[in-house]
């Protein structure tokens, strides 16, 4: 299977990566040279150019591609992609990724979606699923071990109300990737408040946990 990304940061190489290693074709279109980065996933092909630009996407070859994936971090980015890539060159299958849970609802057939993955949302779900251990909960393995993605929930009586997001020194190759707070799923941002009772979903390596707790006072 050939598939085309559009966004080649942190989330677009991973994805890369994964489709590399299960034996698909891939092929990575960035915009901005900071991020076009060849070596870090050297089985793929890489264009330098805008895939919000139906020339870049001509030149590409995207219509021979079987999967698009629109895995910027720009809502309105994967938007044009997606509807280019579905109007303009019939690609079967569009995935598109959803920064901002507001737009959600704008990732529809109607803009070519096949697919809008959103991140709060799936991780909202597997929090539901999940079942607690004490404050803090291993929801998931990644990679055999390595990499887990777990939660924890700040008592009440937590140092870090108030504080910003920004505020918390995590281990390397770990990454704050969502809040939970009632019924609201928030995508964090440096400046963002934390709050008790707030429940903090890590991503971070198997051997890390501890660090990630002593880094929020435990």
């Amino acid at each position: 299977m050939r598939v085309a990304i559009a966004g080649a940061g942190a989330v677009g190489r991973s994805i890369a990566a994964e489709l590399v290693e299960a034996g698909h074709t891939v092929m990575l279109i960035e915009r901005e040279a900071h991020q076009f980065m060849p070596e870090t996933v050297e089985q793929a092909d890489w264009v330098l150019g805008d895939a919000c630009e139906v020339s870049t996407l001509e030149e590409s070859g995207i219509e021979l591609c079987d999967v698009v994936i629109a895995a910027t971090g720009d809502d309105k980015a994967n938007l044009v992609v997606s509807l280019l890539a579905k109007t303009e060159f019939a690609v079967r299958r569009v995935v598109a990724r959803v920064n901002n849970p507001a737009n959600e609802w704008l990732f529809t057939d109607a803009w070519g979606v096949d697919v809008a993955v959103s991140t709060p949302r799936m991780l909202a779900a597997m929090v539901e699923e999940a079942v607690s251990v004490g404050d803090l909960v291993r929801l998931m393995t990644f990679r055999q071990g390595q990499a887990n993605l777990v939660e924890i929930t700040l008592p009440e009586e937590t140092p870090l109300a108030g504080r910003a997001v920004r505020d918390i020194v995590l281990p390397r190759d770990s990454a704050l990737v969502t809040i939970l707070r009632g019924d609201r799923v928030i995508v964090p941002q440096p400046e963002d408040p934390l709050e008790s009772g707030d429940e903090l979903l890590f991503v971070t390596q198997s051997d890390l946990e501890p660090e990630i707790r002593a880094a929020l006072g435990y």
